[in-house]
């Protein structure tokens, strides 16, 4: 929700560009975020008040979701090159429409890039002429920023397999949360009803005559 409504990142839905691909991404968040929730919301009910039914909801989603998080990561991993030379295309296409037209979503747009990557501009020649969106410093650092869609690339290919590495991890906890599921599933509803402590008898005291 932030990336679709923060200040930062707005501009990108405003920008006419021959690729959708950050909104699809940005939408696959969002339903993504949404179905979590939904499957947290239906574990809990189905912890708290032990029915059979939403735990076994709630662990058919959680398979689903398992793999959909594997195939996410392997699939990242396998297409990171292609996935880093259309985010460098993406930026080329906003960078040459921002020379041409100025606009300011546009220059907000940069600005992110430039910032996140810690870079400027594709050609030395032309930079001078995004040289407002670039990050701040001086004018020697900023004359020895590297280029934007190098640096998109190499950042791509040295993460990949920390993408890898957090997609399997979190595939890793939906699993565990998926095991509690199923034995809290398996066991007698009366065993799920009696508390595993019971509290200590309270005599009376006998009154002596």
């Amino acid at each position: 929700m932030w990336l679709r409504f923060g200040a930062e990142t707005r501009g990108f839905f405003d920008i006419d560009l021959n690729t959708k691909q950050f909104t699809i991404g940005v939408a696959v968040l969002v339903v993504t975020g949404a179905l979590m929730l939904l499957v947290a919301v239906i574990g809990d009910c189905g912890a708290c008040n032990h029915s059979k039914s939403a735990l076994g909801v709630f662990s058919g989603l959680l398979t689903f979701l398992i793999i959909i998080e594997i195939a996410a990561g392997v699939m990242a991993f396998m297409w990171s090159e292609k996935l880093s030379e259309e985010l460098a295309n993406f930026y080329n296409t906003i960078y040459t429409q921002y020379v041409i037209t100025k606009s300011p979503g546009q220059a907000m747009t940069l600005k992110l890039f430039h910032n996140t990557f810690d870079c400027c501009g594709v050609d030395r020649l032309i930079e001078v002429l995004v040289r407002d969106t670039c990050p701040e410093g001086n004018f020697l650092k900023q004359l020895s920023f590297p280029r934007c869609p190098s640096v998109i690339r190499d950042m791509f290919k040295s993460s990949a397999p920390l993408v890898l590495g957090g997609f399997l991890g979190t595939a890793g906890i939906m699993l565990v949360a998926l095991l509690c599921s199923s034995i809290l599933y398996k066991l007698p509803v009366d065993s799920k009803r009696q508390p595993v402590y019971s509290s200590p008898a309270y005599y009376y005291p006998h009154s002596s005559v």
